[in-house]
């Protein structure tokens, strides 16, 4: 605007070109030093921004000159408190020479925490509240001394001794040199400085005060007293002794000591009781263990916790029944309670505590993982964050496996899904004797064939992982006599070579005829890297090879070796299990055939005069699976289709809203015969894996028709997340709703259901143990509230004369409820005992619980299987193998990459080993399977026909108490003795062959297509032996 607005003054009315150009330029200039003193303002706040930045970062020891200026004034500090204490030793009269460059020597140290003072204030951010600091007291009180005795050439004392208190520091500067790396050295260190600092500083006031006396007293009321007297007096006023025989006599020093009382007495009383612990436990728990030669230990680590500890110990030791002791070392990742050491103490001679870390190759040094026979990783089962524990313990494992390959280690795992990321682990090998125990899996297996098979989860848990209870059996069982006081267990051992080549009915009937043996399957090895995988009561067409593994259920492993020490040519003729003993004999192959050997016994175990001609259980035709049907004798059946490892059924996924029930369909109302879970979860509780629980009940070696329909009741939030990996499953249902709500309860048809399972997600602990498994007990008690109430009559008849092991006709009654418990005392709450059976051991309560009533299934069943998988990996692979109709690696890891579940098996893929496989059932002696049998019969009779007949192996009893028994309740009887006289009520633990029909409509349908085949053709029943 100036610019168009100059005007030529020789020519008005025209514009002057010159003088715009000099305003602008002379604008240009104007704008050019405002520009610079700008940009020097700014640049001079940039710079004092860099150095106050610079200086905190010394200051704080962010770089190598801060670390070494922080040290250094700190060495300064005590270069100074010696020279303050070489000055107090010349003024007390010590004979001590020093040269007179002292004082400039000092003087020069403290110019420099004058230097650094200065640099402190620029560095603080609250000015005012840098001036009450303890380091800037501190330099008040100690420089301004040295400067005067500078100046007046003389030593001047004054209040020098408080850079004492520079020492606490002290920790500071160990971190910064890394000294001192965990918290307890840390704390040790900060202990000390306090304590040493605290007496020196309280040790130069008392000496200041009492040898100048008090200014206002004259004369003078001072004496004279040591520095090393003042120490003196400090200690023992602190540690609350007070000798008396030195005292101050100024008031200044008894006021002094009056609040240094109190002060010191707190700092005693804690800092030394503190540091002892600290130096102790450092010492107990810090050390190193010595490896001997020789000696056996094992490596515990994970969930260390009392109640972990004390049952890992109890199963441990049980186990251990060897003359050498084998020592077992905790690694544990905190200090342990009083109550932990105290268990610790009891089992001094076996156990030792070490503090550390599996994921620190140092402590993993010094356990000697290296030389362990195994590491043992502990999981907290109630953890809340169940996939948070597992990756813990899975980073243990990849921690140990890094450092020490050739270790063996034995995991507990929560969550089966977790269990696919172990392989991927570098040098984890299953044939070294590295497993994986899958709490869910296992407890979720036993809940579920306990729905199938009422009382199997009791039978199990008493042969595979505790004791049986035999006072509970004294009482309800007539003949004592026949107990025997026997625990019998699964144990294993290696076949004798002369049972190769022959079939594995006849090598199981020999052993329990000869042997008094119950053999309930056989290891087989198969592939050139050592595979092998477990049969159970195999197919007659299985034989067994040389140096076979098998699976016994006896009392003791004296009885299990006979099995290895049998021989043809030496044991034929031997009818005492006893006298059977290792022999040197060549074994020739030409000795007496296997069928001479058992004419020895046939008339007492075999059968009373004609065989039975008659069988309620037929041997179905050999069935396959070509392009996903059945074909039975090359007739067509109905189509099924399964999983690529051929051990599932399997169905196209299935919309949540399609299974998705409610009070007015009619799929809920013709609901009849089918499995109720109950399931209490909300949207953020962990999830239970109800895939673990569908999969033993939609194994293969079911047929589809035999399936059961599964509904789950509970919060539609919590089964809308497991629904994407059961959804592949067939005739699986879901309810929204509670089994505390009866009108829910009623909707799904409670009382026409085969059997009941409550299940409950992990959520917060209470702090009451009583009160975790609130909500069970509830339910538990609400669903038996609404079974109809049986007369006389029917409790006469509670079970009905169909098999248990088959998934196709009711079996109660009334429903049997299996109930998961988070804390196994609560079973008080749900066991239904006569009132004169008051006095049945509380530790058998959950053995004891009856049929109709259903089972109690808690966690604590399973902590058994560590100490046994370590003594015997084999047992492990056997129970998973029963349990949850084995699942393979390559189902895991389908499992764990697809979302939606399963996959479909291709077409052209025969599925004959998957689905051959045994089941497990629960057969009552009213079944014509059994005709001819008597109440005079034993166990040992029923055994041999089964076998004989049909292949069915029977390994446990399932006995009526004796009266008053109201609620029929039944106690387990493994492996009952082969002279028990059976009972009409009496039930069989069995393993059925897949190809034997347990059904009346199987039978029926088998017999017709068989009835114009059996004049021209071979009976297809087990031949008679």
């Amino acid at each position: 605007m100036l610019v168009a607005g100059c005007v030529c003054f020789r020519h008005p009315g025209k514009q002057c070109l010159a003088k715009p150009r000099i305003t602008i330029y002379l604008l240009l200039c104007q704008d050019k030093d405002v520009w610079w003193l700008r940009k020097r303002k700014q640049s001079s706040v940039y710079l004092v921004r860099v150095f106050f930045t610079h200086v905190e970062m010394m200051l704080s020891a962010q770089t190598s000159m801060g670390c070494v200026l922080v040290i250094l004034v700190f060495l300064l500090n005590i270069g100074s408190l010696i020279i303050y204490f070489v000055n107090l030793a010349e003024e007390e009269g010590y004979q001590i020479s020093f040269p007179d460059s002292i004082i400039y020597v000092d003087t020069g140290f403290n110019a420099f925490f004058l230097f650094y003072f200065g640099l402190r204030f620029v560095a603080a951010d609250d000015k005012l509240r840098f001036w009450l600091e303890l380091n800037s007291l501190v330099d008040f009180f100690t420089i301004p001394p040295v400067f005067v005795s500078y100046y007046i050439d003389r030593n001047w004392l004054g209040l020098r001794f408080l850079r004492a208190l520079r020492l606490l520091e002290l920790p500071r500067i160990l971190q910064f040199l890394r000294v001192t790396k965990n918290n307890y050295s840390i704390k040790l260190s900060k202990l000390f400085a306090v304590f040493i600092g605290t007496w020196l500083t309280a040790a130069g006031f008392i000496h200041l005060i009492e040898n100048n006396g008090d200014p206002w007293v004259q004369p003078p009321n001072s004496q004279s007293i040591t520095y090393l007297k003042c120490m003196y007096l400090v200690m023992v006023t602190m540690s609350t002794v007070g000798y008396g025989d030195i005292v101050v006599q100024t008031a200044l020093g008894r006021t002094f000591i009056i609040f240094f009382i109190i002060g010191g007495l707190v700092l005693f009383a804690n800092i030394i009781p503190e540091v002892v612990e600290i130096v102790e436990s450092h010492k107990s728990y810090k050390s190193s263990y010595e490896v001997v030669s020789g000696k056996n230990y094992v490596v515990v680590c994970g969930n260390i916790t009392l109640e972990s500890v004390t049952t890992f110990l109890q199963d441990f030791l049980l186990q251990d029944t060897g003359k050498v002791c084998t020592e077992i070392l905790f690694l544990g990742e905190s200090l342990p309670s009083l109550e932990l050491e105290a268990v610790f103490k009891c089992y001094s001679a076996y156990t030792t505590f070490f503090y550390g870390s599996a994921l620190k190759s140092g402590d993993l040094k010094r356990v000697g993982m290296e030389s362990a026979n195994a590491c043992l990783i502990l999981a907290d089962v109630c953890s809340p964050q169940p996939y948070t524990e597992d990756t813990c313990n899975i980073m243990r494992v990849l921690s140990i496996k890094n450092h020490y390959p050739n270790t063996r280690v034995i995991l507990q795992i929560i969550q089966s899904r977790n269990k696919v990321h172990l392989p991927n682990i570098p040098n984890w090998d299953c044939r070294r004797g590295d497993n994986i125990i899958c709490l869910a899996e296992l407890k979720l297996g036993f809940i579920a064939q306990s729905c199938l098979v009422p009382g199997l989860s009791t039978l199990l848990t008493s042969l595979f992982i505790g004791k049986e209870n035999t006072e509970t059996k004294r009482k309800y069982l007539k003949d004592k006599t026949l107990l025997g006081d026997k625990d019998y267990k699964v144990m294993t051992f290696q076949l004798s070579n002369d049972f190769a080549d022959m079939t594995f009915i006849e090598v199981c009937r020999l052993c329990f005829v000869k042997l008094n043996l119950v053999l309930l399957g056989v290891e087989l090895k198969f592939g050139s890297r050592g595979e092998s995988t477990i049969l159970i009561n195999p197919s007659s067409g299985i034989k067994l090879h040389r140096n076979t593994m098998g699976f016994f259920i006896a009392h003791s492993l004296a009885e299990v070796k006979k099995a290895q020490f049998y021989c043809k040519a030496c044991h034929s003729d031997v009818q005492d299990p006893e006298q059977i003993k290792k022999c040197h004999c060549k074994r020739r192959v030409h000795s007496r055939h296997f069928s001479e050997v058992l004419k020895l016994r046939s008339g007492s175990l075999v059968s009373r005069g004609e065989p039975a001609k008659s069988r309620s259980f037929i041997n179905l035709p050999l069935q396959r699976f070509v392009d996903g049907v059945l074909d039975v004798q090359g007739k067509e059946n109905s189509r099924v289709i399964l999983d690529p490892t051929g051990r599932f059924h399997w169905c196209d996924a299935v919309p949540l809203q399609e299974a998705l029930l409610s009070c007015n369909d009619q799929a809920a109302l013709n609901l009849q015969d089918h499995i109720l879970v109950c399931v209490f979860g909300d949207a953020n509780s962990p999830l239970i894996g109800l895939q673990d629980f569908v999969m033993p009940l939609r194994a293969s070696n079911f047929t589809y028709h035999e399936l059961k329909d599964i509904v789950f009741l509970g919060s539609l939030e919590y089964l809308q997340r497991e629904w994407k990996f059961i959804q592949n499953f067939p005739k699986l249902w879901l309810f929204s709703g509670s089994a505390l709500c009866c009108a829910d309860l009623r909707a799904v048809n409670v009382r026409d259901c085969s059997a009941c399972a409550i299940l409950s997600s992990n959520t917060t602990a209470s702090s009451n143990p009583s009160l975790v498994d609130t909500e069970s007990i509830l339910a538990t008690l609400n669903i038996r509230s609404m079974q109809d109430k049986p007369s006389s009559a029917s409790l006469d008849a509670v079970f009905r004369g169909r098999a248990l092991g088959n998934q196709s006709e009711p079996c109660y009654k009334r429903i049997p409820i299996t109930t998961e418990l988070k804390s196994s005392p609560n079973a008080q709450f749900i066991n239904q005992a006569p009132s004169g059976n008051s006095e049945i051991p509380e530790q058998d309560q959950l053995s004891t619980t009856a049929a109709p009533a259903g089972a109690i299934f808690s966690d604590s069943f399973l902590n058994s299987l560590l100490s046994m998988t370590y003594y015997n990996h084999r047992i492990l692979a056997l129970l998973q193998t029963l349990v949850t109709s084995g699942t393979s690696p390559a189902l895991e890891e389908q499992l764990l990459e697809m979302d939606s579940g399963l996959s479909r098996s291709p077409d052209d893929m025969v599925q004959n080993v998957s689905q051959l496989r045994c089941k497990l059932g629960l057969l009552p002696l009213s079944e014509r399977l059994l005709t001819g049998v008597t109440q005079e019969d034993s166990f040992g009779d029923v055994y041999c026909k089964a076998l004989d007949l049909f292949g069915i192996l029977c390994f446990g009893l399932y006995r009526l108490m004796k009266e008053p028994n109201p609620y029929k309740n039944r106690f387990v009887i493994a492996r009952p003795a082969s002279d028990l006289k059976m009972l009409p009520t009496d039930l069989l633990f069995c393993l059925v062959p897949f190809n034997v029909a347990t059904t009346d409509d199987q039978r029926g349908e088998m017999e017709s297509q068989l009835g114009s085949k059996k004049r021209g053709s071979t009976d297809t029943s087990m031949p008679e032996l």
